[in-house]
């Protein structure tokens, strides 16, 4: 009885192993040329709800990852950028928060204090400059082992690790 399991099993790996056939029909074309994208938008903040929705304008996949950074300040002539959620803390001991959410449509930047956002100096509120970067996710595809993840805080080491061309913004309005 043995002997002749074991010949089936020989048999039969022999058979299913050896098997071909013709291919079957190709997968779907997946997007060609994918490459990071870098967005920017200057928004005013408004009472009642002090946020704003910016819908990107472009394609985006639901695997991609949008991160959104604030200009803080010009240094020398050069565009300081903070990664959100950002904390700010103002000169009495209260604390603004800018943050953000977004979908592949579009995404929403908001402000939150503990303190009435009314009281905010229109320095906070108005003429705020955002840069949207959309970070394809096949780029971060790879093991957690393999992965090398770019410093997010770091706008400029975002661009160079993905290799985004941030030199034609585009600009929403």
């Amino acid at each position: 009885m043995k002997k002749i399991l074991t010949l089936f099993a020989v048999i039969g790996l022999i058979a299913f192993s050896s098997c071909e056939g013709p291919e079957g029909p190709p997968g779907p074309q997946g997007p060609d040329g994918i490459i990071g994208q870098v967005i920017q938008k200057t928004v005013n903040f408004n009472s009642p709800d002090y946020s704003v929705l910016i819908p990107y304008g472009l394609q985006i996949y639901p695997y991609d990852v949008v991160l959104v950074y604030h200009r803080y300040e010009i240094n020398n002539g050069n565009a300081v950028w903070r990664l959100l959620p950002q904390t700010y803390y103002m000169s009495d001991g209260g604390a603004l928060d800018f943050n953000y959410d977004f979908t592949i449509n579009d995404v929403s930047i908001w402000l939150a204090a503990d303190f009435p956002l009314n009281t905010l100096s229109t320095d906070w509120t108005q003429n705020q400059v955002f840069r949207i970067v959309i970070v394809p996710g096949e780029k971060l595809a790879g093991t957690a082992k393999s992965v090398n993840k770019a410093d997010y805080s770091d706008y400029n080491a975002v661009i160079a690790k993905y290799n985004i061309d941030d030199s034609n913004v585009k600009k929403l309005n």
